[in-house]
């Protein structure tokens, strides 16, 4: 998993009061559990939404006047009409404490299905997953190579190390789907077949 630095300061008051007024200064407050203490803070909005607003998942470094924790983002919540994050909670990783997190899904290679005319369908951008932070990947990769028109892959087909997928085995990840497109070119393909074989019928006859 990818690592970033954050720094923070401390709050010296909770309430809704002193979060408005850290908004209006493009802070964001934000709270770190997990550890032996719960720590109240604020971050700068610019140095935030360089991570939330990132296709990447991050162990962060997070330094509070000073102090520095490794941690990971849990939940965030956003303005509902301005999309801007308005609260951050941090969870402080512990060696050797599986820590559940969301890591980007991603394909490689090429589908024989889509160079056919099929359309790739991804059903999950990000998969749940638990594991040792240090050892989790910066994504999950499927192969979709093989993948012709009307084939899948499902969470059964993963095989990764060091990590649970919190996914039913059977869980839709990728499929290839029909399209018209595709459906137009095989039906090309069998009347070229069916005139072939009637041509060759006709010139038997006249035999």
């Amino acid at each position: 998993m990818k690592t970033a630095s954050l720094s923070g300061s401390s709050r010296e008051s909770v309430g809704k009061k002193d979060a408005d007024a850290l908004r209006v200064a493009n802070r964001v407050p934000g709270v770190l559990y997990g550890g032996a203490e719960q720590i109240h803070f604020s971050v700068e909005e610019v140095q935030l939404n360089k991570l939330v607003f990132n296709p990447d998942v991050f162990k962060i470094e997070l330094d509070i006047d000073g102090k520095k924790v490794d941690c990971i983002i849990q939940d965030i919540q956003f303005h509902p009409v301005t999309d801007r994050v308005t609260h951050i909670d941090c969870l402080e990783i512990l060696p050797g404490k599986p820590v559940k997190v969301d890591l980007p899904l991603r394909t490689t290679g090429q589908s024989l299905g889509v160079m056919n005319g099929g359309r790739l369908e991804l059903n999950y951008r990000r998969l749940p997953v638990r594991g040792i932070a240090d050892q989790l990947p910066d994504c999950i990769t499927v192969d979709i190579t093989p993948l012709k028109i009307g084939d899948n892959a499902r969470v059964r087909d993963l095989k990764v190390d060091g990590l649970d997928i919190l996914l039913s085995e059977s869980a839709l990840l990728v499929a290839v789907k029909r399209t018209r497109a595709a459906m137009s070119a095989e039906a090309g393909m069998e009347d070229e077949e069916g005139g072939e074989g009637e041509g060759e019928g006709e010139g038997g006859g006249d035999e």
